[in-house]
């Protein structure tokens, strides 16, 4: 049987969400499917509207009892202070009858970011991750080079995205959108992702 597969992500300025697309895009090119879905803000509308937040997708909102039902996920992350934000930390707090349950156990996850600059901490967000999915026994697909070598050594532009998986700059404000070679990067990690994946056997 095909994976199923979610992405799932937060975005405030909609940087992560044009990388889940891309990102769906690559995994459509490989001939499969995913859903999308968003995980819930915690902030309330004055907030957001003081950190110029654009409006939420109409993706739905990804919950506990939803995502055991999938096989593999792209998790899409923005940075803060080199880590989850709130949004991400809340959904992961909401799981902890998934985790007694092993819900996730011996499923597989990827991983996306985003960050306002250079050193907003992209792949110590990926570092920090690591210890959810060992606590929820996920394991871990990183992008690697096989498949994207030829954008990950190249110093022509500046360029979110390492080895860890796709990335992009948003700019302090948001203003800087994610470049070209950033969504060739995030579909080349979705196509790499479910080709990783179809090897597996996955349960009816």
């Amino acid at each position: 049987m095909a994976p199923r597969i979610a992405i799932i992500y937060y975005s405030l300025w909609g940087h992560i969400e044009k990388l889940a697309l891309a990102e769906l895009k690559g995994i459509e090119k490989a001939g499969g499917t995913a859903t999308i879905f968003q995980v819930a803000e915690t902030l309330p509308g004055e907030v957001l509207k003081q950190m110029y937040a654009g409006p939420k997708a109409k993706y739905p909102v990804i919950t506990p009892e939803e995502i055991v039902k999938y096989d593999g996920f792209l998790f899409g992350i923005p940075t803060r202070f080199g880590n989850f934000p709130a949004q991400w930390k809340a959904f992961w707090d909401s799981t902890g009858g998934v985790w007694q349950s092993g819900g996730l156990w011996g499923k597989y996850a990827g991983l996306f970011v985003s960050s306002g600059s250079q050193g907003g901490g992209q792949e110590s967000t990926n570092l920090a991750a690591m210890s959810t999915l060992a606590h929820h026994g996920l394991i871990y697909v990183p992008l690697g080079a096989k498949t994207a070598v030829h954008l990950l050594r190249e110093l022509d532009e500046v360029r979110g995205g390492s080895a860890w998986g796709a990335g992009t700059f948003s700019g302090g404000k948001g203003e800087r959108q994610p470049s070209e070679k950033e969504l060739e990067l995030a579909a080349i990690q979705g196509e790499s992702f479910w080709n990783a994946l179809a090897k597996v056997q996955f349960e009816a």
